[in-house]
């Protein structure tokens, strides 16, 4: 299975990562990543001062407050699923 991801060049607030994923699987991790992206240029506008780490936080902190308040659609869920497990996998690598 493996063999059939195709590696992605992604962005998330000022870093890049390369993660792989199945082909059907891109557009839905774009979408993700712009809302994750317009997420940090929301909470840069409100915040003001601070830096990347803590507005990453404040999306993930958003994000799971929608997803335990039910207001994240299930397909968004399973995507950010499979970008942080990537990222964890990627980070993983390096360490």
């Amino acid at each position: 299975m493996e063999d059939q991801l195709i590696p992605i060049n992604i962005l998330i607030g000022d870093r890049s990562y390369r993660i792989k994923s199945l082909p059907k699987d891109e557009e839905i991790i774009r979408k993700t990543l712009k809302i994750i992206n317009d997420k940090i240029i929301e909470f840069k506008t409100q915040f003001a001062g601070k830096d990347m780490q803590d507005y990453i936080a404040m999306v993930l902190i958003w994000y799971a407050t929608q997803a335990a308040s039910g207001g994240n659609d299930q397909q968004i869920e399973g995507e950010f699923q499979k970008i942080l497990s990537g990222l964890e996998h990627q980070i993983d690598k390096v360490l």
